[in-house]
């Protein structure tokens, strides 16, 4: 009787309860898992199926009897009665009870994949004491952003169940089978990887000469579709497999036909292929042409591989022949054999390069200049993967050249991939004799690149391949000078990158040296064994030092504009030097410090700058006097190398703290033991240098600043728990005074004036320390007493002064200068011309004498400026220090002494304002220190005082509208010169009543900035003075801020808010600096909630409070977007941003490109860059030239 299908019943049947409970139960005779085609001999990891397949196929089973009787059962007519089915139950319960019964205790069954697997189940262990671990769930190969409700290949390759290999195994039967089926499902899994559904059909594939036309209806009908998505660029959850899955299934699909034989008995097989590839590649839609490239590139990638297989067996091959030929009893058969074997390997070998060479002419050269960046970065990592692995084919000049084209390439994507790859070919040095050619065509590109390149990264990578060229010899000295420059550089990547290099040179140059003076052995003769702690010997290291000197100057002399000729600018107003700031020399150091050993012995290096270099020996012919004289220094070196001490005393310090913790991040006592004393003998070494030092190179200001800045890394704590002679420290603070005393340098005041702070700082030393600080302060005050009475006739006079209230406004900025400044004259006889009144009073009528002087005389101008600047610096931190005092009382809670009134201060600070025009030093000072002075004192506002309460209040007053008017004068004048030397468009008020004072430098004319730029010491001299005038207005802008926010300024009833709307009119054009100051006026940024309001998935916890947040975000992405439009308009009026802006955009146009579709052929417009390209059809030598 054969049974019905339970789907599909009889209509003729009659239906009862019975049946149809009976019809609705589906039911199968069980597979065997023995039978199952698709896992014969496979388990799927259940231990009972397991054991089935250890039993004979004809052993009974009780459950398969149980299941024969349930058929019979069902199949029967009429109801069951019930003994019948207590029987049935019993049955069951016997089998069950009979299975557990003669079966051991099974181990827990382990979760596996429903569909069949390739894995061995692992067993459970022998003894029975432990589980069998679970294993691990096969990962799939699919993704979630592409759809795998596709059927036929693309199912099959992108589900879990069967391997690459198999796939591309059936695959080729089928083609035996049917090669138009095939080769249409291969091409619908192509068109599927696009992101689409169309496919074509078999007449399509039979008929190749309409492949074009066709392609062009599915971009039409794929047009419609509005796809903007598709899985290569896509960057879902999973879409990470989907490119290795496609690229690998076409290596397997090659690597199958290869081995098979089809791939060279049936030409149909490729060439089928790359009629609708290489067609795709072509099209104008952007997924289509990346997928279809990206498949081309990867058959091209296993040929490649194919091609250096075939090779390899040629070549042994024809070893073997040639050994068996060379036998006595040469065996001819096996010779023919051989033969055979290598004409047919050779024939494979032919028809693998003109495959490759298909693909080359067909995808490649088209694409390496896509408009997609994405696209250009697949061929430029093609091609450096396809000359690595056939170089026979592919190294020449012919095909490496197109890597070279790409060195110019607009995307820093490729810039970056093409120096990756042809780094891969530089690294080998067997590769040399073919990159020579290339070398010397594109060396200038690659040099350029790694000096002004606009991305960093790119720029460092660069710096390493160009020293692998410098290894090879085929780089040119200046090429390795202009290389060497970027030491300075202000990106730490290329620093970092360029440390090696530049260390490489300084080797070279010290291995020439050496020879010159008899090698390293003669040198050790005349010089002798070196002591291990006597570091003022001379020594071999030495050579290293002055070679280091000597590269580092002739760097820094050739170097344009030369930020040291800045440096050396003393006028506080006039300088970018910032006291504390490390100096190009120091970051260069600080690259090569891993890189020249010799750095890390600071000890050496400091006994070789102590060494004096005069005496040398009568001797002429003496080798030690060559020795001698070709390590003596000259001024600049000399201060190269003090900068470089400072670096290595300080990286040796940092290391000795770093080395206390292990890699895990644990402190071991032998680590900080070991610490500790490096740290001791630094200290202790150190404390014996510096005034060593100081003596030396004191007397020079360069020099004696790089030794004071020593000071600031030695740690006197540690000085003073080793119990030293407390004398040794007191010297050196009498060093640091005299230093202070004796130089008017502004770099020297301010080192000396930080180590005395630096000293200040433990308590333990203090004492000493304040006596030393008293001492500097009754020298300071009695020199300054005795000029301010001194014979005006004296020439000095003015320049004394100067010096000296410089001293006294960088001692006032360290130590409190309240009773110094306040303290009257001790002993002063009737004829004594000693003013009797305070430093205090003496300060001020310096500020009126000189001010009285409209128009002093040019030759003394900048020296009664830089008087006025540094006494009206010192009287404002008096100021400071009182204010200090009072706030302490008040903390304190002692009794308060009555308040001095700085009206006085500041209406002689308003003086000058109103003296000056247009936004001198002087004038620009002047008002700085006057919005300080009100600001300050605001910050008594909420304070309150029992006693003299009125006095107190008293201390906060607003800035007069007559001031005011003033202060918006001086900004707008500073606001007009920064914005004529950066070439920046401002707008101005209308109704504006505030005229801007004239300038001196307005009268310069245009011709003269244009020569200026045409030179290009003066186009660097350009850039300075740029730079200060920014820094200068931000500086201004800041103090106006913060008086505004103490409500100081801008708070008078007849002008509110002038102050603010002027800061705030040009804020989105003079640059980010700028805007960023007059931000604060805003208040502190408002943080952003997040979207979505609750915690919970629930409905109510989205909405709730959702539709609040959703506003607050739409209303501030309108103020963002109307800020940015702003940004934008200010930008298509400015000068150097606007330009830098466009650089950005161009370089990050590929970035915003890739959702866009282009709908010309491939060639959309790309900005500027666009220019540059022609048409797919133009040829790539005429487009770059051969």
């Amino acid at each position: 009787m054969e049974l019905s299908d339970p789907a599909a019943p009889d209509p003729t049947t009659p239906i009862n309860a019975t049946a149809q409970r009976k019809s609705a139960r589906t039911r199968q005779k069980p597979v065997l898992l023995q039978e199952d085609p698709y896992v014969s001999n496979i388990s799927n990891g259940s231990t009972k199926r397991k054991r089935a397949d250890l039993r004979d196929k004809d052993s009974p089973d009780p459950l398969d009897d149980v299941s024969d009787e349930e058929t019979s059962l069902d199949e029967s007519d009429g109801d069951p009665d019930e003994e019948e089915l207590k029987e049935k139950r019993e049955k069951r319960r016997r089998a069950s009870r009979t299975k557990k019964a003669t079966s051991k205790p099974a181990a827990k069954k382990p979760k596996t994949a429903r569909a069949p697997t390739t894995k061995l189940v692992v067993r459970p262990a022998v003894n029975g004491t432990k589980n069998a671990p679970k294993p691990k769930k096969p990962r799939a190969r699919s993704n979630t952003v592409v759809s795998h409700s596709g059927t036929g290949l693309y199912s099959e390759i992108f589900s879990q169940v069967h391997t690459l290999d198999g796939v591309a195994a059936d695959w080729m039967t089928r083609y035996e089978q049917n090669p138009a089926d095939a080769i249409c499902d291969l091409i619908n899994f192509v068109l599927k990887c696009t992101g689409c559904d169309l496919q074509i059909d078999v007449h399509d594939v039979e008929d190749p000469d309409n492949a074009t036309s066709k392609l062009t209806d599915l971009q039409e009908e794929y047009n419609r579709l509005k796809i903007i998505d598709y899985p290569l660029i896509s960057k879902g959850k999973g879409s990470a497999n989907f490119r290795n899955t496609m690229t690998n299934f076409f290596h397997s699909l090659i690597s199958t036909a290869h081995a098979a034989g089809v791939l060279y008995s049936d030409e149909g097989l490729l060439e089928s292929l790359q009629v609708w590839v290489t067609s795709m590649s072509s099209s104008s839609i952007r997924p289509f042409r990346h997928t279809a490239t990206v498949v081309s590139l990867a058959i091209g990638n296993t040929l490649c591989s194919l091609a250096a297989d075939i090779a390899d067996n040629v070549a042994k091959t024809m070893r073997q022949k040639d050994s068996e030929q060379k036998k006595k009893n040469v065996n001819k058969e096996r010779v023919e054999v051989l033969q055979t074997k290598i004409t047919n390997e050779q024939g494979k070998k032919a028809a693998v390069e003109s495959m490759l060479a298909d693909i080359f002419q067909s995808v490649y050269i088209h694409r390496y200049r896509d408009v997609d960046f994405k696209i250009r970065v697949e061929c430029v990592t093609a091609l450096g993967t396809w000359i690595t692995t056939a170089p026979e084919i592919f190294f020449t000049s012919q095909h490496i050249r197109y890597l070279g084209w790409v060195l110019s390439d607009p995307s820093a994507a490729t810039r970056a991939e093409v120096i990756k790859q042809l780094s891969r070919l530089y690294k080998n040095k067997e590769n040399v004799g073919r990159l020579r050619a290339f070398t010397e065509r594109f060396r200038p590109r690659l040099v350029e690149m790694a000096s002004r390149d606009a991305e960093p990264g790119i720029r460092a990578a660069a710096v390493e391949l160009l020293d692998m060229v410098r290894e090879t010899g085929l780089l040119e000295p200046d090429d390795i000078d202009v290389i060497g420059k970027l030491i300075f550089d202000t990106e730490p990547r290329v620093r970092k990158a360029v440390a090696g290099f530049f260390a490489e040179n300084i080797s070279d140059l010290f291995e020439s040296t050496v020879e010159d003076l008899g090698g390293e052995e003669g040198i050790g003769d005349y010089l002798g064994p070196e002591a291990e702690d006597e570091y003022d010997t001379p020594r071999i290291a030495w050579l290293k030092f002055i070679c280091l000197a000597e590269v580092l100057q002739s760097y820094d002399a050739d170097d344009d504009g030369g930020s040291a000729e800045f440096a050396r600018n003393g006028g506080v107003a006039e300088s970018l030097n910032v006291s504390g700031t490390d100096s190009r020399f120091t970051v260069a150091a600080q690259a090569i410090y891993e890189g020249v050993p010799e750095v890390q012995e600071w000890e050496v290096l400091a006994g070789y700058l102590l060494y004096d270099h005069s005496n040398l020996p009568a001797d002429e012919s003496d080798p030690e006097r060559a020795f001698q004289a070709r390590c003596q220094l000259n001024e600049r070196q000399e201060i190269l190398l003090l900068e470089i001490l400072n670096v290595a005393v300080k990286a040796r310090l940092i290391e000795a703290v770093a080395s206390e913790t292990e890699k895990k991040g644990k402190r071991t006592k032998a680590r900080q033991e070991e610490s500790r004393e490096i740290q001791e003998k630094t200290a202790i070494h150190l404390a014996k240098v510096i005034p060593q030092l100081l003596k030396k190179f004191g007397s020079n200001p360069a020099t004696a600043t790089a030794v004071l800045r020593l000071e600031h890394v030695l740690n006197l704590e540690i000085f003073q728990e080793i119990r030293q002679d407390s004398t040794t420290y007191s010297s050196l603070l009498d060093d640091i005074n005299k230093q202070f005393l004796t130089h008017v340098d502004q770099g020297v005041l301010a080192e000396a004036s930080t180590a005395l702070l630096h000293a200040r700082s433990f308590e333990d030393l203090e004492e000493i320390t304040e006596s030393k600080m008293q001492e500097l302060w009754e020298d300071t005050v009695n020199t300054l007493r005795a000029l301010a009475s001194g014979d005006d006739s004296n020439p000095d006079k003015l320049t004394n002064l100067c010096s000296t209230v410089r001293r006294i406004a960088n001692l006032a900025s360290i130590s409190d200068c309240l009773t110094p400044f306040n303290a009257e004259p001790l002993s002063a006889s009737k004829n004594s011309t000693v003013p009797k009144s305070s430093p205090h009073m003496i300060l001020l009528d310096l500020i009126n004498e000189y001010l009285a002087n409209d128009e002093p005389e040019p030759e003394v101008a900048e020296e009664v400026d830089e008087l006025l600047i540094s006494a009206m610096r010192a009287l404002l931190f008096y100021n400071m220090w009182l204010a200090r005092s009072l706030h302490t009382a008040f903390t304190d809670n002692t009794p308060l002494p009555t308040p001095p009134s700085y009206d006085d201060f500041a209406q002689t600070v308003l003086s000058v304002m109103q003296s000056r025009k247009g936004a001198d030093p002087v004038r620009l000072a002047a008002a700085g220190t006057y919005l300080d002075l009100y600001t300050l004192f605001a910050t008594f506002r909420h304070t309150s005082s029992s006693t003299n309460d009125d006095d107190i209040k008293a201390l906060v007053q607003n800035i007069p509208f007559e001031a005011q008017t003033i202060i918006i004068s001086i900004f707008a004048t500073a606001e007009k010169q920064y914005a004529k030397k950066s070439h920046r468009v401002l707008e101005l008020l209308q109704d504006d009543s505030v005229a801007v004072d004239s300038d001196p430098e307005d009268s310069s004319s245009d011709e003269d900035d244009e020569e200026e730029d045409e030179s290009s010491d003066k186009g660097n001299r350009a850039k300075h003075e740029k730079l200060l005038a920014e820094k200068r207005l931000c500086e201004f802008a800041g103090k106006i801020v913060l008086a505004i926010v103490g409500r100081v300024l801008d708070c008078d009833e007849n002008g509110k808010g002038e102050v603010r709307n002027r800061l705030m009119l040009n804020r989105l054009r003079l640059g980010t600096n700028y805007k960023e100051v007059v931000a604060f006026l805003d208040g502190p940024p408002k943080t952003k909630a997040k979207a979505g309001g609750g915690v919970g998935k629930g409905n109510g916890g989205r909405k709730g409070g959702g539709n609040k947040k959703k506003m607050e975000k739409s209303e501030e992405v309108v103020r963002d977007e109307e800020d940015s439009e702003e940004e934008r308009q200010a930008l298509e009026e400015g000068g150097d941003e606007d330009l830098q802006e466009r650089e950005l955009d161009s370089e990050d146009h590929g970035e915003e490109e890739e959702g866009a579709e282009d709908q010309e052929g491939g060639e959309e417009q790309e900005d500027a860059r666009a220019e540059q390209r022609e048409d797919d059809d133009v040829d790539a030598d005429d487009l770059m030239g051969d």
